[in-house]
């Protein structure tokens, strides 16, 4: 299954700097393990206000469950707010039909 997950990522006042360089390398470091099990596809920075982080990503897991426990584990999750939107495949979707994939 897919799923596309938005990211808002709220640092708490008062957090340690070194905190928060310490959780945002280990979080490169998940999302690029994240992407070589094949659970991350993509992942974009929205623009949003000064201030203020947003992220969209597109993920891929066997069940919303499973997904759930792999953002779980990530090191900024006590930090965010997390929108998660399971997709399914559309008729009309070039990818598809570029592979020679039929998914309906």
């Amino acid at each position: 299954m897919e799923f596309l997950v938005e990211f808002e990522v709220n640092i708490p006042d008062g957090a340690p700097r070194s905190e928060v360089e310490d959780r945002e390398r280990s979080e490169a470091e998940a999302a690029a393990k994240l992407a070589a099990e094949g659970h991350l596809a993509r992942i974009w920075r929205v623009h949003v206000a000064p201030g203020e982080t947003r992220a969209l990503g597109l993920y891929s897991a066997n069940s919303r469950g499973e997904l759930d426990v792999l953002l779980g584990a990530l090191p900024l999750y006590q930090w965010m707010r997390v929108s998660v939107t399971a997709l399914e495949p559309h008729p009309n979707d070039p990818a598809a039909a570029r592979t020679g994939v039929s998914r309906l």
